[in-house]
């Protein structure tokens, strides 16, 4: 594996039968050549920079994998043989659905394709900036405007439901996966682009209420006003529902430029090698990764009220996915996404996936204040945060929470 190989052409795409044979893929940002992953013996995905990348490039992943000319070989756990950085890329949920079913399409069993296969199925319309070459093109459909929104709602409930199966035609498929395709998370969801701006929205899945787009907006608008960053949203109208949630992407940008460009974004799971689909991290270590990460007592003040806004409005889906961090390049600085992803979630037997002070269920007032407290925000700082969150979340939100 040598971090000085050539760079493949932009062009360069594969076909369905060369999928499966692949053993390396090289990874960029924008134009310029990160570096390369190479299957092993063993079926890891080893990691090495490239040689130019580590001459004016950054580490993409600090705690794992630091801006050096090794090459860094994974372990099979948490993520099966690849580094969490990498796992972001990689669709779960609606999306993981999507690509297992057009795999079968092309007739290729879901089962014998590994994550190699499945980055270069992602290219670069994955989240963040890292895109994957070469990659595989399966004459994607349009990209999807807020016009299609109905007509994605539909496909998607003929998808979840198998009696409804006979609904999902061969273009709707298409628009699926082009749409949705490369996301993560269970809920539908689909990537549009509005008045020049890309925007994610979200479709009720099949155990959802109706009325789950309003609820989640609701969420929104509580957090917004709790002092929390969020992304830009609106609930975009529907002829068969109360709206469709959406908010804009916030890994994307335009800044003042005349085309789109793609920010670095990683999840706490990504960053840490922590599985979001068990229990593996508690807030104060995610506060103590904040702070080591950047360096910034006004990040986990960030972080600290979004915990609050969490436990107080009941959002036990808090798994180390649903927070994320951005890279700046020009400041070469971490921050705190804005918080995604928040809604009424009861959890499993109502535990939530990130404990405080060592519980997942039944956290006091005195819990939050005391984490906070741990974190350096002092009691009485703390205390306040955490009464003003309470206040807002129970104005603005006791219709979902009695």
């Amino acid at each position: 594996m040598s971090a000085a190989e050539p760079a493949i052409e932009q062009t360069a795409s594969i076909d369905s039968q060369q999928l499966i044979s692949l053993t390396s893929l090289q990874v960029f940002i924008g134009e310029r050549l990160v570096g390369t992953l190479a299957l092993t013996q063993d079926g890891l995905l080893a990691w090495q920079y490239a040689t130019s990348w580590l001459a004016e490039g950054f580490s993409i992943s600090p705690r794992s994998l630091p801006l050096a000319d090794e090459v860094y070989v994974p372990k099979w756990q948490p993520f099966e043989g690849i580094w969490g950085v990498f796992n972001d890329s990689l669709p779960d949920g609606w999306g993981r659905l999507l690509v297992d079913r057009m795999l079968r399409r092309h007739g290729l069993a879901p089962e014998q394709v590994g994550l190699l296969p499945r980055l270069a199925i992602v290219g670069n319309n994955g989240m963040g900036a890292l895109t994957y070459r070469p990659s595989l093109d399966w004459g994607k459909a349009h990209q999807s405007t807020a016009s299609d929104l109905d007509y994605l709602a539909s496909q998607c409930a003929a998808l979840l439901a198998p009696e409804r199966s006979e609904q999902l035609d061969a273009l709707g498929l298409d628009k699926l996966f082009k749409a949705g395709g490369s996301s993560g998370g269970a809920r539908p969801k689909a990537f549009v682009r509005i008045d020049g701006e890309d925007w994610i929205v979200k479709f009720p899945a099949s155990m959802d209420a109706p009325d789950v787009g309003q609820m989640e907006f609701d969420y929104h608008q509580a957090a917004q006003a709790c002092g929390i960053d969020v992304p830009r949203a609106c609930l975009f109208p529907s002829a068969s529902n109360q709206g469709y949630y959406g908010c804009q992407r916030f890994d994307r940008g335009n800044g003042g430029r005349s085309t789109t460009y793609r920010r670095h974004v990683a999840t706490a799971s990504g960053l840490l090698e922590a599985s979001h689909r068990y229990p593996s991290l508690d807030y104060q270590t995610l506060l103590r990764f904040t702070l080591n990460l950047t360096g910034s007592y006004s990040e986990v003040e960030k972080l600290y009220r979004l915990a609050c806004f969490n436990v107080l409005a009941r959002n036990h889906d808090d798994h180390a996915k649903n927070f994320s961090f951005i890279y700046d390049e020009a400041s070469d600085k971490w921050a705190l996404a804005p918080a995604y992803d928040l809604t009424l979630s009861t959890g499993l037997a109502g535990e939530h996936a990130m404990m405080v002070n060592g519980k997942g269920r039944d956290i006091t007032v005195d819990d939050l204040v005391a984490m906070g407290s741990e974190a350096g925000l002092g009691q009485a700082k703390a205390r306040q945060i955490v009464a003003y969150t309470a206040q807002v979340t129970g104005d603005m939100l006791s219709s979902y929470l009695l």
